[in-house]
């Protein structure tokens, strides 16, 4: 299944303006091929969502950019340069939480960022203290700086470890699953932490399962599924192939029925239950507002309207005909 993107060469005309770009990139495990001849392509500015179920592939390619792994075939570009031989050029412009943060449990939250400080050959001593308080407080552990790690929660081990990502300023943020553990407060944190990290101009690529999470916040995905990338682009194009449904609240069913299908409308549905008529809304249909005039014209007493656009996992279900709960 061909992926939806334009092609180029690594290394081709897009390799500039590509924070990471990959072509043919294959690693296997075995007789197991966990990633399969994927061409990654993350825009520099982008909030890039990396999806798919549990055991897709995400984390193995992610640990292929970053030099953790060999790839058994293809090419590796990261901020211009080629990689893994660029790594030493590339990989302090970049920060990473992978697979979960693993810290010392007897120091506390600002010792444990202030040893990974020390041990960066890259960053200045004379600001360590500023860069630390402002790395915890953005991901909101000023409070618990100086509590142990040990008595650190799951999720606010994870904060730990985005912090840890942000010690200094990063042209590209990678972030393996970084809401794992978070309750609903701290998930929408993060999701406004990426948001501020791109307005800063950083690009952000974060791994997740959760489609409804980055949903939010991506403004390019690419889609994982047993190893290979099924679909990538910004998010607008890749889910514009599914179409939206329109829906109106009436008790004028029989009016709004005929408006909609003098309208060119097609496949609609009554809902005598619910006082609701529906229908697919193709691109060349009718906008809704014009919609909306028209059943008003026609004397329709409206009491609600609205269009459901699909979600990224109708997406995920349209290309493989399997939900996310699948096991792999």
């Amino acid at each position: 299944m061909s992926t939806l993107t334009v092609p180029s060469t690594a290394g081709g005309p897009n390799a500039a303006s590509a924070a990471v770009q990959t072509r043919g990139l294959t690693r296997r495990f075995g007789e197991q091929t966990a990633v399969d001849s994927i061409d990654l392509e993350v825009p520099r500015g982008a909030v890039y969502g990396f999806l798919g179920p549990n055991g897709s592939g995400k984390t193995t390619t992610i640990r292929m950019l970053l030099g953790l792994i060999r790839a058994h075939e293809g090419s590796i570009g990261m901020l211009g340069e080629a990689m893994p031989s660029g790594a030493r050029q590339v990989l302090p412009r970049v920060g990473a939480l992978i697979e979960g943060p693993a810290f010392h449990p007897y120091l506390s939250g600002q010792e444990n960022l202030r040893r990974l400080d020390v041990c960066d050959a890259t960053a200045n001593p004379r600001d360590r203290s500023e860069r630390i308080a402002e790395a915890l407080a953005r991901v909101g552990l000023g409070v618990a700086a100086r509590k142990k790690y040990r008595q650190y929660s799951l999720g606010m081990k994870q904060r730990l470890g985005i912090a840890a990502a942000l010690l200094q300023r990063r042209e590209l943020l990678i972030l393996d699953e970084p809401t794992n553990g978070l309750d609903p407060q701290g998930t929408r944190e993060v999701r406004n932490l990426m948001r501020s990290l791109a307005a800063d101009g950083a690009t952000v690529l974060v791994s997740s399962h959760l489609l409804s999470e980055v949903e939010q916040v991506a403004t390019h995905v690419g889609i994982m599924s047993a190893g290979r990338l099924l679909a990538q682009g910004p998010i607008d194009s890749v889910m514009s192939d599914l179409t939206s449904t329109l829906r109106v609240d009436t008790v004028d069913l029989e009016r709004a029925t005929q408006v909609l299908r003098d309208a060119g409308l097609r496949d609609i549905v009554v809902d005598t239950a619910r006082s609701r008529v529906s229908a697919p809304l193709r691109s060349t249909d009718a906008p809704p507002e014009r919609l909306t005039a028209e059943l008003v014209q026609a004397g329709v007493g409206v009491r609600g309207i609205g269009v459901e656009r699909p979600a990224l996992e109708d997406v995920f279900v349209h290309l493989t005909g399997e939900g996310f709960d699948v096991a792999r």
